[in-house]
């Protein structure tokens, strides 16, 4: 069985999306826009062509680099009995396709199709993502969770310069207005305070899984807000972020969670860093031909 029929059920495997799904020399699983134009039913690449700008353009909008999901390649074509000639074409990402889709006529029942194959497929890997999470060590999740932080925050970060925060104070403000929505109106400070840390501890460092994934929520709803809306302005920045941080709360507790000022303060996650750098760097333990088998 080929890779590319591994990953999804025989009922997906029917659909034309999943017969024309590639896999790379990685693993990683691409789709020839080429052969997505064909599937979607175009006649002409320089139709398709312009399904496939609209789709880029939301890419662009949705805070995501284009060239990370239409990465652009060639194709041969035949174009005679046994002659072939090389064309434009693009490697797609799943995004990429279920963008296409969402864009593509939708008077064309495969498009429809192809809306329900590529949200389906969309899902199964944030599930799949999911459980790989669940099988990690809280001290793991924790670890993961910090450093999708750091991630996160550079691109929220991005995102509010473009709106007009600018300046370090700015920033300091901005970000003072998430804690507050998330914490009840306390700031970074409040929140330092809370938990007892020294000045120069970091409280994102002090933060168990719980509190970490609130935190990550906060941050990416109010990228994504800030992006999609286009949010011009430093005030308008700062409410759309103190906001992502009450719809955060307001479903915490809907949920019948601990609020993230009440969860205890967790053990500085620099010591987790430096111990799981210990543990990746200790050379693997060989058994002797002569050791007996451990029960």
């Amino acid at each position: 069985m080929s890779d590319s029929t591994t990953l999804s059920s025989p009922k997906a495997a029917q659909t034309p999306f999943e017969r024309i799904r590639q896999v790379d020399e990685d693993g990683v699983e691409f789709w020839s826009a080429r052969d997505l134009m064909l599937a979607l039913e175009y006649a002409s690449w320089q139709k398709f062509k312009s399904v496939l700008l609209k789709a880029q353009l939301a890419c662009e909008n949705s805070g995501y680099d284009p060239s990370d999901h239409f990465i652009q390649a060639v194709k041969m074509v035949a174009i005679g009995s046994e002659a072939k000639r090389e064309v434009e074409d693009m490697h797609l990402s799943r995004y990429a396709c279920y963008l296409i889709v969402q864009n593509a006529d939708p008077t064309k029942e495969v498009v429809a199709l192809g809306q329900t194959y590529f949200a389906v497929q969309t899902r199964r890997q944030e599930i799949s993502d999911a459980e790989a999470l669940a099988e990690l060590t809280e001290d793991q999740r924790r670890l993961l969770l910090r450093q999708r932080i750091k991630v996160q925050n550079t691109d929220l970060a991005s995102a509010a310069k473009n709106a007009g925060v600018i300046t370090g104070i700015d920033f300091a403000i901005f970000q003072n207005h998430g804690y507050r929505g998330l914490y009840n109106g306390l700031t970074a400070e409040d929140i330092h305070k809370r938990k007892k840390l020294k000045k120069s501890q970091h409280i994102l460092d002090h933060m168990g899984t719980t509190e970490l994934a609130a935190n990550l929520f906060r941050s990416t709803q109010a990228e994504d807000k800030l992006r999609r809306d286009q949010v011009q302005g430093k005030a308008a920045a700062n409410d759309v972020h103190y906001q992502a941080g009450v719809v955060v709360r307001r479903a915490i507790a809907e949920l019948g969670g601990t609020m993230p000022e009440d969860l205890p303060t967790a053990d500085s996650i620099k010591k987790l860093e430096r111990a799981e750098k210990k543990r990746l760097a200790a050379p693997k333990s060989k058994g002797k031909k002569n050791d007996e088998p451990s029960s």
